[in-house]
């Protein structure tokens, strides 16, 4: 599996000349042509979208992977759950085999599908949200409406939908990196961009996530948010403790200073993750970063677990997406430990900030239907 991460973040790489990257940035090229003209044509209604019954929340980047979108779904369902709202998600369910037709992931209250079947982020999402429906499916109009019909759902909330326009949204929520929101500039494959900087102007809200310390704009988002007018939030991942996979044990983060951990994970930002632990205070012994969605096999569970049991670690930590992905491992599951992450908005006194402009647009969307 090539690691694109690893390739997009070669700065060596990038200012040498090779011939592989010739061809990236000519690919790269012709992508940006494909998808600057089916913008296009969704722009001037050519291609329309259709629009469900109830309001839409799409949750989305420009970049590939990495930004949060799925601790920013728990996040914002649990807002709407709270408002008294009846939210339902949609999502494609990315690395699952049941890619076709409407698969009911969550009914609210029973979980139905595997990892293998749904995708991680779904289970994950499923696993996070009791009383929320979670449904997969590769028409997103079809999976919407079948929410409403067969839930009552009167928001849908939409993973990963930014450039998935088949249906039209009230919402728009982009996510940005804060330390590196549009990687290293250069579209699909030469750099990490689904689409051009340019697309954010369809963003009703921007958000840039993982931002700790000094809150500062980088000057490509302050021009954006100059020429769109387009309101701005900060979130961060906050680590709130570390669970046993099989079992009841919790540990906070404080009681983890100073331990000896062996960790991995197979996500698209696996600094993310080692930065949380860095910032726990703990002796990382062994560090292994998979490829994003990375499907383990036995002989990687057992290498890992070789690896921790030599070192004589106190813990083997993974992140949730990955611990989604396990579930058919009970015996790696018994010396396993998760670490729990919530999305919060930054500063806290944004909070409300951020709860009345969701509360606004769906208002707004109501009034005018």
């Amino acid at each position: 599996m090539i690691d694109w991460q690893r390739i997009w973040n070669d700065n060596e790489n990038i200012k040498c000349f090779s011939p592989s990257r010739v061809i990236l940035l000519f690919l790269s090229l012709f992508y940006r042509l494909v998808v600057e003209l089916r913008n296009q044509l969704y722009n001037k209604n050519v291609i329309s979208s259709s629009r469900l019954m109830c309001p839409v929340i799409s949750v989305g980047n420009v970049t590939v992977g990495g930004t949060g979108k799925t601790p920013c779904v728990i996040m914002l369902a649990k807002i709407l759950q709270t408002e008294g709202f009846l939210p339902a998600v949609i999502s494609r369910g990315y690395g699952g085999r049941n890619t076709g037709g409407i698969n009911i992931v969550s009914d609210g209250e029973n979980i139905m599908l595997d990892a293998k079947m749904a995708g991680d982020e779904p289970i994950l999402m499923a696993q996070s949200l009791p009383g929320v429906p979670v449904i997969t499916g590769a028409r997103r109009k079809k999976t919407g409406k079948f929410a409403i019909e067969r839930f009552g759902a009167n928001v849908i909330i939409c993973d990963d939908a930014f450039q998935h326009r088949q249906i039209a949204r009230d919402i728009d929520l982009v996510l940005l990196d804060y330390k590196k929101p549009f990687g290293n500039g250069c579209l699909l494959p030469a750099g990490p961009l689904r689409e051009s900087v340019k697309g954010l102007s369809r963003a009703h809200c921007l958000m840039l996530t993982r931002a700790e310390g000094e809150m500062e704009v980088s000057e490509e988002v302050a021009t954006i948010m100059k020429d769109t007018n387009t309101p701005l939030f900060y979130s961060a991942h906050e680590p709130q403790s570390i669970t046993q996979a099989k079992g009841k044990s919790i540990v906070s983060m404080d009681n983890l200073k100073g331990k000896k951990v062996c960790a991995f994970c197979g996500i698209a930002n696996p600094d993310s993750f080692k930065n949380v632990l860095l910032g726990a205070e703990v002796n990382i012994l062994s560090f292994n970063p998979f490829p994003d969605h990375y499907s383990y096999t036995t002989y990687d569970l057992e290498e890992l677990k070789k690896q921790f049991v030599s070192a004589r670690a106190d813990y083997l930590i993974t992140t949730e997406k990955d611990a989604a992905r396990l579930q058919a491992y009970p015996k790696f599951l018994e010396t396993l430990w998760i670490l729990r992450i919530t999305m919060k908005i930054k500063p806290t006194a944004a909070e409300p900030l951020f709860k009345k402009f969701i509360l606004k647009c769906l208002k707004e969307s109501a009034d005018k239907k």
